[in-house]
């Protein structure tokens, strides 16, 4: 007989609904302890964390007897509550003895406002708009941040540190939106539906994450009106649009710190009367003040002050505002932990009421629904707040299981996830193998790690060799197939599809190489960004998962009109999986399908993915 456990808030006998559930909603829960261990009472305990730990104790009631268990069961009700449950179990016997069980997790979000569906259906591609693509070498003249161009796009970012010790990001390669717009059929071809800009605002530095000016485009890039533009081309393509919003800090070269004096404007650096002067925190005005994480260049705000509240979302003509009318689907909030909650839904509500259909994205590292920043539980996918995390939870799972981790600690790792989030918010997660924070996957899994011992100059030399790149690919094929299955909108850093390499920042920000690209890996990016533009089950379909164990990893992604088997292998070997329902059919990848009695026998060579119609 099968082993059935006491309690699974997985399963629908034990819990039902799944997962999180909107306010207002009846929990039922069921244990089901076995009858020769002789438990006479049961009760639930229910701490209510945002109600300031207030315990809700309740028995739970014997109902009957199944299959050799006891069942005891009472219904939860979560009435006005949005935040996390936290309930545990206890079993008492005639004797006094006793079993506890928990906690668990039960996460209660306001299911009142509707979350656009688009991002979350189709691909996103990053672009790190100063190494994508350029139209003409720019002249930097006239430009903040004593800027140096490359005039060669195929030299490497500059990564040693000046005689000062500081690593500047002043040397620019000139990508703009003029080249993004004679490579948008490009993106279109890979299947991209949303396209995902790192900073694109006036800023001293290459990557633009200290935002001088929010009122204007960079002028490396093009102009507010070049924005635009590309807006309208891509909106005629059938893509959108997304924007970084770095509210969190601004730059030291900016019309609002203005700590070098390049802005004619009075900056919180000239003057304690600047209308700006309130926005930063200062220590000691002028020359000692808040930055983040301590770089002097990059001087945190203060959120909570009124007119900086104003000028980011709350007035019409705010920054969130101005840039949806210019053409803007939504942003990505960098960061977005180390803002206030209220700052984050002042966002959202000013983004939905210029936009109904734009979407907000949060940059969160990890369990979004259990993120504690600054000792406060953050309300991120709880309701008005986020529509969808980065999903950097999924990138660790895939990475670990790809480098011998194992399916069933993706699949625990991935249903703890499923489990903890908002459908909406599980649905519109930003999947990414890699960023502009990480370093390249292919580079990851060909080499076999981050090589964080040797010298950042080391990093900087290494290339892959023929063999490492060999198992790289392979492995980043089936890691990227794998993404492009699993529910969220897959998000291709730029130049992934063209084999790009590198270690951390900015050897992960080389431009990307026009005319050498990997052709193979382009091939099956295009494949991927079909496969998922073809089949509705990959966008919004359900998950369930099949094969979970050493290198082995299968679900089916279903609607009512289609299933799909999806099937990895992450090891050297080859491996056979069994299926036992339907009859799969191949869509993409290498697989050899057998027949025995009433099960289909998957074979997957080496370090591979395949995905399969299931009849």
């Amino acid at each position: 007989m099968p082993y059935i456990p006491t309690y699974n808030s997985r399963d629908p006998k034990y819990k039902t609904p799944y997962g999180a559930v909107p306010s207002g909603t009846q929990v039922q829960f069921t244990l089901r302890p076995p009858r020769a261990e002789s438990y006479s009472h049961a009760s639930v305990s229910a701490r209510f964390e945002s109600w300031g730990d207030q315990i809700v104790l309740m028995k739970m009631p014997w109902q009957g007897f199944e299959e050799g268990h006891d069942l005891f069961t009472v219904s939860l009700d979560t009435g006005d509550y949005v935040g996390l449950v936290w309930y545990s179990f206890r079993l008492e016997k005639l004797d006094g003895r006793t079993q506890d069980l928990g906690p668990y997790q039960l996460t209660v979000y306001d299911g009142e406002e509707s979350v656009p569906a688009w991002f979350g259906e189709g691909v996103t591609y990053q672009i790190f708009p100063d190494r994508f693509c350029r139209s003409r070498i720019p002249d930097p003249e006239g430009m903040v941040g004593g800027r140096v161009v490359h005039q060669n796009w195929d030299e490497f970012p500059e990564h040693r540190p000046n005689d000062r010790g500081e690593i500047r990001n002043r040397d620019f390669f000139g990508g703009d939106f003029q080249g993004v717009m004679d490579k948008l059929d490009f993106l279109k071809s890979l299947g991209v539906e949303t396209i995902y800009f790192n900073p694109i605002f006036e800023a001293a530095e290459n990557h633009r994450y200290g935002t001088a000016d929010y009122s204007r485009v960079d002028p490396m890039l093009g102009t507010n009106e070049d924005f635009s533009r590309l807006c309208d081309a891509a909106h005629r393509r059938g893509m959108r649009v997304m924007l970084d919003g770095v509210f969190n800090h601004t730059g030291f070269v900016s019309r609002y710190f203005n700590g070098d004096g390049s802005y004619p404007d009075q900056g919180a650096c000239q003057s304690q009367d600047s209308p700006y002067r309130p926005w930063f925190n200062f220590t000691q005005w002028p020359q000692k003040y808040e930055s983040w994480w301590g770089i002097y260049s990059l001087p945190a705000v203060n959120e909570r002050n009124p007119s900086y509240q104003d000028f980011i979302f709350a007035g019409e003509d705010s920054v969130v505002r101005r840039w949806l009318r210019a053409g803007a689907d939504g942003w990505r909030l960098d960061v977005a932990d180390e803002l206030p909650d209220d700052f984050v839904a002042g966002i959202h509500r000013a983004a939905r009421a210029e936009k109904p259909e734009a979407v907000v994205i949060g940059e969160v590292w990890e369990d979004g629904s259990t993120k504690v920043a600054y000792g406060v539980r953050r309300k991120h996918i709880l309701g008005g707040h986020c529509d969808g995390l980065m999903n950097y939870p999924l990138r660790s799972a895939i990475l670990a299981f790809f480098q011998g981790g194992g399916g069933d600690a993706f699949v625990e790792g991935m249903e703890t996830i499923r489990e903890n989030y908002p459908p909406s918010a599980f649905y519109s997660a930003m999947n990414s193998l890699d960023t502009h924070d990480t370093p390249r996957l292919l580079t990851l899994l060909g080499a076999g790690g981050e090589y964080r011992d040797q010298t950042k100059e080391w990093r900087f030399q290494f290339r892959l060799s023929p063999k490492q790149r060999c198992r790289g690919r392979a492995l980043l094929k089936a890691a990227a197939l794998l993404l492009f299955c699993f529910p969220g909108s897959p998000t291709v850093y730029y130049g992934d599809e063209a084999g790009m390499e590198g270690f951390e920042d900015p050897f992960n920000r080389q431009t990307y190489p026009w005319g050498c690209e990997d052709t193979e890996l382009l091939d099956w990016y295009r494949a991927l960004g079909r496969l998922r533009k073809q089949h509705h089950a990959l966008r919004r379909g359900s998950i369930r998962y099949t094969c979970g164990k050493g290198h082995q990893l299968a679900f089916i992604r279903e609607t009512e009109a289609e299933r799909l088997l999806c099937a990895f292998n992450a090891g050297d070997e080859v491996e056979t999986i069994p299926i036992e329902e339907g009859f799969p059919s191949l869509i993409l990848g290498e697989a050899e399908l057998t027949r025995e009695d009433d099960c289909s026998i998957i074979t997957l060579p080496p370090r591979s993915g395949a995905v399969f119609f299931l009849k």
